[in-house]
């Protein structure tokens, strides 16, 4: 099942980002099922699926998937809008990554399987609560408790980008979060050290002491959190 799944998402990153041209997909937006580039670009989804499968009774689940590829298009081009066109690109590469998902399950065992109480095993929940709380939420907890600081700094940089730090934090946490549950401590010195090189730049030129201890105040309760959280978890998953 890994094996087939794996084709034909390869067979799906190919047909979509390497084998559709940018004027395939101006076409698309303009036409719409109009366009002859849009059965195209599904019938190549379709073979390229057939051909990393290399068997000849392949050809019903490449069918599937060209059809199944054809409408997910289909219904992005009809329903996104100039300012949407980010939002919809997500959508449609998450919902072709299900149909995969879903065909590949048909084929190989004749109807849909999906093992849940494999996937809501107690030590996945103490997993997936341990992430959770580290994204959003922490990020929210961190601002604040940074308030009484952030307070006197005053306003954030115009230059800088909408909320890029809090997404930032969640990115960092992500990562460490991982590293920690792989053991791989090293990583996570790592990306303190990388971190600490992009910002020594903005704490050099910066003359506001008080914007420097601010920077390294969040960057270190950022990551202490982290780590301590991915050790608690990590503790509670083994209890289990």
């Amino acid at each position: 099942m890994i094996l087939l799944i794996t084709k034909m998402i390869l067979a799906h990153f190919i047909g979509d980002f390497y084998l559709q041209l940018s004027s395939w997909v101006q076409d698309k937006e303009m036409k719409k099922h109009k366009s002859i580039y849009l059965y195209l670009h599904s019938v190549i989804h379709g073979l390229l699926v057939w051909v990393l499968l290399w068997d000849w009774n392949a050809w019903k689940i490449g069918l599937a998937l060209a059809i199944v590829h054809f409408v997910i298009d289909l219904q992005k081009l009809i329903f996104q809008k100039e300012t949407t066109k980010r939002i919809w690109f997500f959508i449609d590469q998450l919902l072709h990554i299900v149909s995969i998902i879903l065909i590949a399950n048909v084929y190989q065992n004749g109807y849909i399987t999906v093992d849940i109480e494999a996937l809501l095993q107690s030590k996945n929940i103490v997993f997936v609560t341990g992430y959770v709380i580290l994204t959003l939420p922490m990020s929210i907890i961190i601002q604040k408790v940074l308030m009484p600081w952030s307070d006197l700094i005053g306003e954030a940089d115009d230059d800088s980008l909408l909320n890029a730090g809090k997404y930032i934090g969640i990115l960092e946490r992500s990562f460490v979060f991982v590293f920690i549950l792989a053991n791989r401590w090293e990583a996570v010195g790592f990306l303190l050290a990388a971190k600490s090189v992009f910002r020594f730049g903005d704490l050099k030129e910066s003359k506001d002491r008080k914007l420097t201890e601010y920077i390294l105040l969040g960057t270190l309760l950022s990551f202490g959190i982290a780590i301590l959280m991915s050790m608690l978890t990590i503790y509670l998953a083994n209890l289990i």
